[in-house]
Formats: structure tokens, C-alpha cells, sequence
């Protein structure tokens, strides 16, 4: 049963330990200093404008929860935060209520509690024909389109059929009102994926790249035999990695989630070439806290892109994606394999 496995993930990353074993990749970008940043840090404007919001800061709370009676106080608590701080934020896959309207509520509340917040749905690729109703019961201003093959592999009851997806995207992204985001679940997104995304109509792409929540993970604790999850715990595009393979590649918005775990992570994700940053687990704890824990979280995190952000003389994001960088190690040596240029990064003007 959906809602019941809903639970279970909720239960399991709350509990268990669930993030890769294997890093990011911004362990090894390093911003340079600047020693006459020229800024007044009290001044400096992190908002952001995206897919036609205007949100405070550049972070979004990435898909989470939903489905189950036990995800509405969470999704209550996430979205209260959201309308407090004016940030973003997208539930969980919404197939659970759309074939149970009873489920509804644990969606719904986020739109009650932030009437004017910048929402995102969410539908996975198997399900494009509930995309106008996953829309329709939160008003959401944006629709999230996940992508988890890894996921799907690993999961006991996964649906391993994925042919045809890039048309039904194709598809959804023609007749839906509102903007259509490509989102992986952990994996990440190679270049050659992003403009395939971006050339089927897409209006966004959140890479949600490997180094946070690994879904292999959570399907091993599952599982009666856990050996494939286990064999495939690490499987993925490093974020930052990824965020560069998309960021070169396509002319669209592109959120970098995936083990974002401070503001000095966003302000490099963001100085790779993102225009927004999501962020789950961290979020999901303290959203069992309450509300205020997860306001406390975020105004954390907004106040260390602050200081890394006059540390590098930039007063607002446009400046931020400007900023010189040292991309080093095994992300360099990813890239450059893949024929991106990293020495670019290091003298800009």
C-alpha cells in the first residue's frame, strides 16, 4: 500500500542512517577569498527570482512527504516556515492522495498554511496523467516531475518500465498551466539529460545530485534481501558535479539539491551556476521539532551564504554566480573526463 510505504520512508530517514557514503563533490570547490570585498554585509540581497516568484532566499525545501495521515503535521510545519520566511517548497509525490482523496489533507495543509508560497507539486513520470490533478489540490505554481530510476530498481514493488518517459514529459510540459520541473531523486542529471529536458519544454531541472538521501539506502532497509541496495548505495552524479554538467548545458533555471548541508554549500552550488538550492533531510528533523526549529534551520543557513557571500565580495546572487572558484580532485578529474572546463572557473572577472 502507498500510504503505508510513504511512512515507512518518512520513518527510515528519520531514523537510520540513509545518506551516501561518498561526498557531494563541494568538499573539494573552493571559493576564493577576497580580501577587499568592497560590500557592506548588512546589505547584501540573497532573494531570487524564479519561474516568475520572488522568494527571500535562494532555498527551496526539496520534496519530502505526504500520503500518509502521520506527513500532514510535517508538511504543516515545513509550510509555516515557508510563509514566515518566503522561501519555496515542494511536497512529495502526490499519486498517494489522488487515488485516495481522504490523503488529500497532508498535501493540501501547505497551501493553507502558506496561501501566497511558491509551491511545488510533485507526480512521478509513470503517473503523467494525474499531473492536472496533483496541480489542482494544492494551486500549485509549479509541478515537479521526478525521475528515479535508481529508486524504482532497488525498490521491492518498483516500476522498472521507463520507456517512453521523455515524451510524456514532452507532453505535460505542452498542455499544463503552470511550469514543469525535472526533478531526480538523488542520482543526479548528466549534461546530455538536461538538454534533452530542456528541448522537451521543461521550464526547470533540479539535479538532486548524489551525496544526500540515497534512495538505495532507504529501499535496503526494506528489503528482505538487501544486498542490491547495499551494492548500489552510492550509484550517481556527485552534486557539484552535476550541477556543472546542467548549469553548462541548458538555458533554463536549475536548482542543485542533493547533500546541500549549509550556506557555504548553496553559495558554491549557486557560484557553479545554480539559481536556487533544496534542501530535505536536515529540514525533515527539525520539522519533527516544529515549525520554529525549521525557521532557526533556514535563517542559519541564510546568514552563512551571507558571510560567504562578503567573503567573496558579491552583494546579491547575480554576483555570486560570478565569483572566482577552484574546482580540485575528484570532481575536477569527473569533469574534465566528461570535456568540461574547470580552469574557467578560476579568473573570472
Amino acid at each position: 500500500m502507498i500510504s503505508n510505504r510513504k511512512l515507512e520512508h518518512l520513518l527510515l530517514c528519520k531514523n537510520c542512517n540513509v545518506e551516501y557514503r561518498k561526498k557531494t563533490g563541494f568538499e573539494e570547490i573552493e571559493l576564493i577569498h577576497t580580501a577587499l570585498p568592497e560590500v557592506n554585509k548588512e546589505d547584501i540581497d540573497i532573494s531570487i527570482d524564479i519561474l516568475g516568484k520572488k522568494l527571500d532566499s535562494p532555498f527551496i525545501i526539496s520534496a519530502m512527504t505526504g500520503g500518509h495521515p502521520a506527513a500532514l503535521t510535517i508538511n504543516q510545519e515545513l509550510a509555516k516556515a515557508v510563509n514566515k520566511l518566503n522561501v519555496g517548497m515542494g511536497v512529495g509525490s502526490q499519486r498517494a492522495a489522488v487515488k485516495n482523496p481522504e490523503l488529500a489533507p497532508t498535501y493540501t495543509i501547505v497551501r493553507e498554511e502558506a496561501p501566497s508560497g511558491f509551491l511545488i507539486g510533485n507526480i512521478g513520470c509513470q503517473q503523467i496523467e494525474l499531473a492536472e490533478q496533483s496541480v489542482n489540490m494544492i494551486k500549485a505554481d509549479a509541478l515537479a516531475v521526478h525521475l528515479n530510476p535508481l529508486q524504482e530498481a532497488i525498490q521491492p514493488e518498483g516500476d522498472v518500465n521507463a520507456s517512453g518517459h521523455i515524451k510524456a514529459i514532452e507532453d505535460i510540459s505542452k498542455t499544463l498551466k503552470v511550469p514543469v520541473i525535472a526533478k531526480e531523486t538523488g542520482a543526479g542529471i548528466k549534461a546530455e539529460d538536461a538538454m534533452a529536458l530542456e528541448k522537451a519544454g521543461v521550464g526547470a531541472i533540479d539535479i538532486a545530485g548524489a551525496g544526500g538521501t540515497s534512495w538505495a539506502a532507504v529501499e535496503t532497509y526494506r528489503a528482505k534481501d538487501r544486498t542490491m541496495g547495499d551494492v548500489f548505495w552510492n550509484w550517481g552524479i556527485p552534486t557539484a558535479a552535476s550541477t556543472v554538467e546542467v548549469c553548462q548545458s541548458v538555458k533554463i533555471p536549475v536548482i542543485s539539491s542533493g547533500g546541500i548541508r549549509s550556506g557555504l554549500d548553496a553559495a558554491k552550488a549557486i557560484a557553479l551556476g545554480a539559481d536556487a538550492v533544496g534542501i530535505a533531510l536536515p529540514l525533515l528533523k527539525e520539522a519533527y521539532i516544529g515549525h520554529h526549529a525549521v525557521i532557526n534551520k533556514l535563517n542559519k543557513f541564510n546568514e552563512e551564504l551571507r558571510v560567504a557571500m562578503f567573503l567573496v565580495g558579491a552583494s546579491n546572487i547575480a554576483e555570486l554566480k560570478k565569483s572566482s572558484l577552484i574546482i580540485k580532485g575528484d570532481t575536477k578529474e569527473w569533469l574534465n573526463e566528461r570535456g568540461f572546463e574547470t580552469k574557467k572557473y578560476a579568473r573570472r572577472t
